[in-house]
C-alpha cells in the first residue's frame, strides 16, 4: 500500500468474526462479512418508512389528481424497478470484493485521482443530507409511538445510537444481520398479512399509462444505494457473496416495503399520511411500527459510514474513527437546527447525478478496465462524456422539482426539440445511454492508457 495519498492497490486479508474495518485506507482490509451478514445489511437497507409512502409514487406517478395505476400494473412496476436497481448495487458491489477499494476511491481508476473529487463532494453532500433526513425521520416517527418524549430529544438519541454504530461498522453490521434482520422480517410479512386482510378493489382496474415513470421511482430509490455499495461489500468473503447478499437482501425487503405500502393505499389508507397510522391501528402495530422506527438506524448509520468513508479518498491517513464522531455529531446538530424537507428536492437531484455514474463504472469495470480499476490514470475524459451523457438524458427527461433547475431544462429542451414521452423512463435511459457510450469509448480508453497485467 502506498504511504501517499495515491492509492493504487489495498491488502486483502480473510477475517473472522471478531474483524473490524482498519482506521485508514492505508492499512489491510478484512474479509470477513458472510452472505447472511451482507443479507441482513441489504435486507435492512431495503425497508424505510419513507419507502411505504412512496408507494402513492408508484400508485398515481403522473402526481395528485392524475389517473392511478391498476394494482396489477403497479405489482409489475415494483417488481421490475426492485430488480433493475438491485442489479445495479449488486454489480457495484461486485468491484469493491475485487480489490478491496471502498467506493468513491474506486472513481479514481474511473475518473483519475483528481477528478474523482467532484463526485466524492457530490455524494458527502447528499450523504450529509439523508442522513439529517434519517434522523428526522426516526424522530417523528418515534414521537407518534411515544409522545412523551419531544422530537428533539429523539434526535439527540438517535444521533448519538448513529455515532456509536459507525465507530464499530462491521459489529453493526453483524448485529443487523443477528437482531434487526428476523425482527423485521416477522414485522413485514405480519403488516402484508394484516392489511391483506381488508378487501382489495379489483386488479385490473386502472391505467398502465405512467408505468415507466412508476418504475423509474422504484429504480431511484435502489440505485441511490449504488454509490456505497463498495464501501460495505469490499469487506465479504467472496464476490459471490457479495452479489447474492445484497442482490437479493436489498430486493426482497424493498418489494415487500413497497407492496405493503401500496396495499395500505387500495385499502384503508386514505393518502401516504394515512399509512403510519394504519400500521398503528393493527393489533400490535404500535410495536411493530417502533422495531421499523428503530431499524431506519440503519440508514442513518449506513448515510454516516459512507461520508466518512468517501471523505478517506480524499485523504487516506485520515482516522476513520475521528470522522465518524465529527459527522455523526455534524448531522445531529444539523438535524436539530434545519427544515430537511425543504432540501429534499435538492437531495434527489443530487442523487440523478450517480444514476449515469454507476452505469459507467459497471460498465468499464466488467468491459473496459476489467479488474484493474484502481491502476494509477491521467483524468479519463472519455468516461467524463459518457457521464454527461447520461446525465443530459435524465433531466431532459426528470429534471425534478426545483423551479429554476426545471426551468432551464425546459429552455434546453425546447432548444433541442425534445419532447418527453409517457414510456421514458429517466433512470432506465439515463443508465442506458451512459453504459452505451462507455461500452464504445471504454476500448479506446484502454488503448490510450493501458495497464499492465
Amino acid at each position: 500500500m502506498s504511504t501517499t495519498d495515491d492509492l493504487s492497490s489495498f491488502t486483502l486479508v480473510p477475517g473472522d468474526t471478531h474483524s473490524e474495518v482498519a482506521n485508514t485506507l492505508t492499512e489491510p482490509v478484512p474479509q470477513s462479512l458472510g452472505v447472511y451478514d451482507q443479507f441482513g445489511l441489504w435486507g435492512n437497507l431495503g425497508v424505510s418508512l419513507l419507502g411505504f409512502t412512496g408507494a402513492i409514487f408508484v400508485l398515481q406517478p403522473n402526481g395528485s389528481g392524475t389517473p392511478t395505476l391498476s394494482v396489477v400494473a403497479a405489482l409489475v412496476s415494483i417488481l421490475l424497478g426492485t430488480v433493475l436497481g438491485s442489479l445495479a448495487i449488486a454489480a457495484a458491489g461486485v468491484a469493491g470484493v475485487r480489490t478491496g477499494a471502498p467506493a468513491m476511491v474506486l472513481l479514481r481508476g474511473l475518473l483519475g485521482t483528481r477528478l474523482s473529487y467532484l463526485p466524492t463532494l457530490v455524494n458527502v453532500i447528499q450523504l450529509f443530507g439523508w442522513g439529517i433526513f434519517e434522523l428526522v425521520t426516526i424522530a417523528t416517527a418515534a414521537h407518534v409511538v411515544a409522545p412523551s418524549l419531544p422530537r428533539t430529544a429523539y434526535v439527540i438519541i438517535a444521533g448519538v445510537i448513529t455515532g456509536l454504530l459507525t465507530l464499530r461498522p462491521l459489529g453493526a453490521i453483524r448485529i443487523l444481520r443477528r437482531f434487526a434482520t428476523p425482527a423485521v422480517g416477522v414485522v413485514l410479512v405480519y403488516l402484508l398479512v394484516e392489511m391483506l386482510r381488508h378487501p382489495l378493489p379489483s386488479l385490473t382496474r386502472g391505467t398502465w399509462s405512467g408505468f415507466w415513470v412508476a418504475t423509474d421511482t422504484v429504480v431511484a430509490a435502489a440505485i441511490s444505494f449504488a454509490p456505497l455499495a463498495a464501501d460495505y461489500t469490499r469487506h465479504s468473503r467472496s464476490a459471490k457473496v457479495s452479489f447474492w447478499g445484497a442482490f437479493l437482501g436489498y430486493g426482497v425487503t424493498q418489494t415487500l416495503c413497497y407492496v405493503i405500502g401500496l396495499v395500505a393505499l387500495v385499502t384503508v389508507a386514505k393518502s401516504p399520511n394515512d399509512i403510519y397510522g394504519a400500521f398503528i391501528a393493527v393489533p400490535l402495530g404500535s410495536l411493530g411500527f417502533a422495531i421499523l422506527a428503530a431499524r431506519e438506524l440503519d440508514q442513518s448509520f449506513a448515510d454516516v459510514y459512507s461520508t466518512v468513508v468517501s471523505a478517506q479518498n480524499v485523504r487516506p491517513h485520515w482516522d476513520r474513527r475521528v470522522l465518524a464522531v465529527l459527522v455523526s455529531a455534524l448531522t445531529t446538530v444539523l438535524a436539530l437546527a434545519i427544515n430537511i424537507s425543504d432540501y429534499e428536492n435538492f437531495l434527489i437531484l443530487l442523487g440523478s447525478v450517480f444514476v449515469p455514474l454507476t452505469a459507467v463504472f459497471v460498465v468499464d469495470f466488467f468491459v473496459g478496465s476489467r479488474f484493474r480499476v484502481l491502476a494509477p490514470t491521467p483524468t479519463r475524459w472519455s468516461m467524463v462524456v459518457a457521464w454527461l451523457v447520461g446525465f443530459v438524458v435524465y433531466q431532459l427527461i426528470n429534471p425534478g422539482y426545483i423551479g429554476w433547475w426545471v426551468t432551464m431544462w425546459t429552455h434546453i429542451a425546447t432548444a433541442l426539440h425534445w419532447h418527453t414521452q409517457s414510456w421514458m423512463s429517466a433512470s432506465m435511459l439515463s443508465f442506458l445511454a451512459s453504459g452505451v457510450v462507455t461500452a464504445l469509448v471504454a476500448p479506446l480508453t484502454r488503448r490510450l492508457h493501458p495497464v499492465d497485467a
